[in-house]
């Protein structure tokens, strides 16, 4: 007897070949292709007269065929004209066809054909319809329910998808499905086993622009259902993570106070509360997982400075991490400043450096002599032994893969603490979809005295108007970023290349110093071009989008970016952030290639009315899904079989309920929800 979890080569004539192309829509089983879910529906339950045709109806019709033709023109076309009961006409075109079509198309049958009504020089026409000679008793086109239209890959059909999918569907009645979601719902909801048999055949009186806008209640059902699985699998993997062993920090304040003396500012009430949230959860015998996310220089770094204090208080070690050599220069110079006048020692691991300093920076790590490490991906390295690794601190989480930040928290004795960083500000839903496994700490104001940039847009053909302001501005002696999007030129993608922009600039500004930075050059040679400019050594820094995050040049006031209309929403935002960061007014100019189109006018226009990070996040959501704004590491998310995390936010909370339910169920119906709705080769982003 056939089983729900039948792999899909027991269909009968289904072999290897096409089993391995199902394979790459994610298809192996009958059940995943119960949940391969129409993208759309054809209406054949009933014959449409001519009369009642439209231009672009898509209708089953019925008619007789009166004359065929062949025009023997540079490309044949075959032509047969029909005529209904009520003798209205349509004519049927085919640009491809064979002699057997030819052939079987024979003056006084009956048709019924399904297409898109179009318009020719004599009246209606469809072109190349799906049709049945129903008097050569060829089975009719008219069905009782709406006909789904599936998504395909090479080398699949639609008629082949549908054979198997009805079959799978007939597995499904007869098969016992775990519906654990039933039994919370208290059969609120359809069952899953309606809602699925609904969505693949809909009745003709359904409401189908609910369907197409995915509010009908057997869609909400299992998108529900999908978003509190995947809300489920990151709680369980945060109650597993609460369960370990980690070493619970006793707070101190002596350094934090000093600290605290040390620095000429005051703490935002943001900031201060986040460092409370953190040091609470530092205290606790259960390990930390703490997302601290804020705007552009809402001064996250001074926060984890008081995260690292308290590992330093308790004699153990703090390791952060960030995804670029740049980033990671950038906190050791920044957490130098706020720590040497507290004699900690810090170590700095990168991959640039010699044999000679890698052995010393090893050497302190190893001994315990270094109470903070800060690094790159070197981190990782099998050579990297630390002492006494209680503290991890991951700085733009979203560019490491789960398997690294797993690997650096395994240098550990004990489960180490861990807060992850990040300065591009995550919208609402996607924290509750993609990040439910970690408690969020936001800082939600900016320093006092910080100005808004003010963001303008402008044509690529006005780049002489710039020349004269870029002049002024170093004048004033200030300095000045120009972002280009590409190395190279590239006629596809009419973008300018760094290279030739650079020598534009040195050409037309021959009494600044002008230097070009790119993902080219040597990790030393980027180190040493960015010393220069933070010394104040060059006016005008031609770059890639290397500087994107973490770059701190207060005396940078204005920011030039190249196509601006190629980049995101929250990329833009990131770039703006590197200018603003001293006392001066400070402007980003965000230059596009001209024809703009509407997408990247919205985009540019949300950028120029506002400065705050969290809007703009949830418009980047909105404008490009979560694919983008979640990189590499909750893949997951971005690709559910039904739920989308935008279009279905309001459903969110409701998920949000039924995922804590969930969790009170048994292991058996918890690992059948997970199992149903989250590929296996996508669990692994759960472990870390």
């Amino acid at each position: 007897m056939p089983s729900i979890s039948d792999p899909i080569i027991s269909i009968k004539g289904l072999g290897k070949k096409t089993s391995d192309r199902l394979n790459q829509l994610g298809i192996h089983t009958l059940e995943h292709l119960v949940f391969h879910l129409p993208t759309r529906y054809q209406d054949k339950t009933s014959i449409t007269p001519l009369s009642d045709a439209g231009i672009h109806d898509e209708i089953l019709i019925e008619a007789t065929i009166d004359r065929i033709e062949v025009i023997p023109s540079r490309q044949r076309q075959l032509l047969c004209y029909l005529s209904d009961n009520q003798n209205h006409r349509i004519l049927l075109r085919f640009f491809h066809f064979n002699q057997y079509q030819k052939q079987a198309l024979i003056r006084g049958e009956t048709m019924q054909c399904f297409g898109e009504i179009k318009i020719g020089r004599k009246g209606l026409e469809m072109h190349h319809p799906e049709y049945r000679i129903i008097t050569q008793n060829q089975s009719p086109l008219l069905e009782p329910t709406l006909t789904p239209i599936y998504p395909l890959c090479s080398g699949i059909s639609q008629n082949k998808i549908k054979q198997w999918v009805n079959y799978s569907l007939e597995v499904l009645k007869i098969s016992k499905l775990d519906d654990y979601f039933e039994k919370i719902t208290q059969q609120s909801m359809p069952s899953l086993k309606s809602s699925l048999m609904l969505l693949h055949h809909p009745e003709k009186d359904e409401d189908l622009s609910k369907i197409e806008s995915f509010k009908h209640i057997s869609q909400q059902r299992l998108i529900i259902e999908e978003l509190a699985t995947h809300r489920l699998s990151l709680l369980k993997t945060k109650k597993a993570r609460k369960g370990k062993k980690t070493n619970a920090f006793i707070l101190n304040n002596t350094l934090s106070d000093k600290l605290l003396n040390s620095i000429d500012f005051n703490l935002t009430n943001a900031q201060s509360r986040c460092i409370k949230e953190i040091n609470d959860d530092l205290a606790s015998s259960e390990p930390m997982l703490r997302l601290l996310q804020g705007d552009v220089g809402s001064g996250k770094t001074i926060v984890a400075v008081f995260a690292l204090i308290q590992a330093v208080e308790n004699n153990f070690q703090a390791a952060i991490m960030a995804p670029t050599e740049i980033l990671a220069r950038q906190h050791l110079q920044n957490f130098t400043q706020y720590l040497e006048s507290l004699n900690i020692q810090i170590a700095y691991l990168s991959g640039s450096q010699n044999t000679q300093e890698r052995r010393e920076q090893l050497s302190l790590i190893e001994s315990g002599k270094a109470k903070v490490v800060i690094g790159t991906h070197a981190l990782f390295q099998d050579s990297v032994n630390f002492k006494d690794l209680s503290l991890v601190i991951i700085d733009e989480q979203h560019k490491f893969g789960v398997h690294q930040r797993l690997s650096l928290t395994k240098k550990a004795n004990n489960t180490p603490h861990q807060l992850v960083m990040t300065a591009t500000p995550i919208p609402r839903s996607l924290t509750m979809s993609a990040y439910a496994d970690l408690d969020t700490s936001i800082i939600d104001e900016l320093p006092p005295g910080r100005q808004a940039v003010e963001t303008i847009a402008l044509s690529n053909l006005r780049r002489d108007e710039l020349i004269s302001k870029m002049r002024k501005i170093s004048n004033e002696g200030r300095q000045i970023y120009w972002v280009c999007t590409l190395i190279e030129e590239s006629e596809a993608l009419r973008a300018e290349s760094a290279e030739k922009t650079f020598k534009y600039l040195k050409d037309h500004l021959k009494d600044l110093t002008v230097v070009m930075i790119h993902g080219r050059l040597t990790k030393v040679e980027k180190e040493s071009i960015m010393k220069d400019f933070e010394n104040g050594r060059i006016n005008l820094l031609v770059a890639t989008t290397v500087i994107e995050v973490g770059v701190n040049v207060p005396n940078a006031s204005l920011m030039i970016v190249e196509n601006a209309e190629r980049l995101g929403l929250a990329q833009l935002h990131q770039l703006r952030g590197r200018v603003g960061r001293g006392s001066e007014k400070s402007i980003c100019i965000l230059m596009y290639q001209s024809p703009l189109s509407d997408y990247a006018k919205e985009r540019l226009d949300i950028l120029r009315q506002s400065n705050d990070g969290f809007m703009i996040a949830q418009k980047d959501l909105e404008l490009r899904g979560p694919g983008e704004i979640l990189g590499t590491q909750q893949t997951g998310i971005a690709s559910m079989k039904i739920a989308n995390i935008v279009r279905d936010a309001y459903l969110l909370k409701e998920a949000g309920y039924y995922s804590s339910k969930m969790l009170e169920a048994r292991l058996e119906s918890q690992n059948a929800l997970i199992n149903r709705w989250i590929d296996e080769e996508k669990t692994h982003y759960f472990d870390a």
